[in-house]
């Protein structure tokens, strides 16, 4: 049997795989670790569908003279859904109201659901309710999922774009120590919300750009590694975090003013600095 991924003759050698499905759980476990997935299959010339996967996974390797694996790496495959959740959004927005009483039951069943809650549970969680009609607009989901998709497609154009929120989010960083102490408990809840947000975002277009062969994990923020800057980040968030839970309004001030807003500002820098320097050699 020829073995082809993408097209491409794949030196790989059969021991005790009897079925198609054997050598596809045994190469699916090879490529998670390389951040790809399989995305589709041929056998002979021909593309298996969903409905005939089971009978495909167990024809025997005998009956197979070419074997095509398709494959997509994981930030694809998650913009791939996030599309299909844009539909999804447009098409319970044109239905009628008996039909959106049962649509968040059936979006469930849908791949683009299956995989969001894997890799995005937090916003696949957030379509759920609004499918529900208990969650938030509409407009509001098409936002996220649009946002996310940036993130994908374009992780070097999205991390230049955000500059201004996160020159916003140090400035109002500098300033909550002021606003728990004037009693603006509003603005200090809204700038603790933005800046987690924001704090997030950054970690998610590293992990992005990283995916995509950018140089960020080469970077050095204030003379140590970026893993470990990354690192220091995350543990003065959760305390931060946890002290504002806890009404701890002058650690809350100083971790905000001293802490956050001088790492998110190096870190956001360097990343950036490591995304323009690739993007011009």
């Amino acid at each position: 049997m020829n073995i082809r991924i993408n097209g491409q003759k794949a030196d790989i050698r059969l021991e005790k795989e009897q079925t198609v499905g054997e050598i596809l759980a045994g190469l699916e476990q090879w490529l998670a670790n390389t951040g790809h997935r399989l995305s589709g299959i041929e056998i002979d010339g021909q593309t298996i569908h969903s409905g005939d996967v089971e009978v495909s996974f167990n024809r025997s390797i005998d009956s197979v003279t070419d074997l095509n694996i398709k494959t997509s790496s994981l930030p694809e495959l998650i913009a791939e859904g996030l599309v299909h959740l844009l539909g999804d959004i447009e098409e319970y927005e044109n239905a009628s109201f008996a039909e959106k009483q049962s649509f968040a039951g059936e979006w469930d069943e849908r791949p683009e659901s299956r995989l969001l809650a894997e890799e995005l549970p937090d916003l696949c969680e957030l379509a759920r309710k609004t499918f529900s009609g208990e969650g938030i607009s509409t407009q509001g989901l098409r936002s996220m999922a649009g946002e996310r998709l940036r993130e994908l497609q374009d992780p070097a154009g999205e991390t230049v774009r955000m500059e201004p929120l996160i020159a916003q989010v140090c400035v109002r960083l500098e300033e909550l120590p002021l606003d728990i102490q004037t009693g603006k408990d509003a603005r200090a809840a809204e700038t603790v919300n933005i800046f987690s947000g924001a704090a997030e975002k950054v970690f998610r277009l590293f992990n992005v750009l990283k995916t995509e062969g950018f140089p960020v994990e080469e970077i050095t923020v204030e003379g140590i590694s970026v893993s470990a800057y990354i690192s220091e980040f995350g543990a003065a968030l959760r305390e931060l975090l946890a002290a504002y839970e806890q009404h701890d309004t002058v650690l809350v001030g100083d971790l905000a003013e001293y802490e956050m807003s001088p790492r998110l500002r190096g870190l956001y820098t360097a990343i950036q600095n490591a995304t323009g320097a690739a993007s011009r050699a």
